[in-house]
């Protein structure tokens, strides 16, 4: 009898650690989406409400003569821009990949496709460290890939 009671005890914790972090993930989720439906939207407010104040954000890329290179964007000029922009003219199309947390820590990989004014323009993959401070989850650091090439479509 004992043994059914800590097989059905050990059962019903693991439940529970795998609908927390389920939590946990819907969580993140909402931030990345909510930092989508703000750039769609050509909501300032709401996009800065996303970033930690310290966030930090790079675009990786190749220049004119094809070398690689890291390119610092400054997070409250791109909220500012994104702010600017007509209403639905920035859309970023992106799936879930891979969602990592521990603890106060996650890592988002997200694929994407974006598209201006109804136009693709470009895809690639953005990463996102996110950390739950005492406001909730908030992206600290956002590194993405751009490409024209090898975007297919699968819409």
């Amino acid at each position: 009898m004992n043994k059914k009671i800590f097989l059905i005890l050990i059962l019903a914790l693991s439940i529970c650690d795998v609908s927390f972090a389920q939590k946990e993930d819907d969580s993140v989720k909402l931030v990345i989406n909510k930092l989508f439906i703000a750039m769609k939207s050509s909501n300032a407010l709401m996009l800065k409400e996303c970033f930690a104040d310290s966030a930090i954000m790079q675009t990786i890329a190749l220049n004119k003569q094809g070398k690689l290179f890291v390119r610092n964007e400054n997070v409250p000029a791109f909220i500012e821009s994104i702010g600017k922009l007509p209403k639905d003219s920035a859309d970023e199309r992106i799936v879930f990949d891979a969602i990592k947390i521990e603890g106060v820590l996650a890592n988002v990989w997200t694929p994407y496709r974006f598209y201006y004014n109804n136009q693709f323009t470009h895809c690639g993959v953005d990463n996102f460290i996110l950390v739950k401070l005492s406001g909730g989850w908030k992206i600290q650091y956002l590194i993405d890939t751009r490409r024209k090439h090898g975007c297919e479509v699968n819409e």
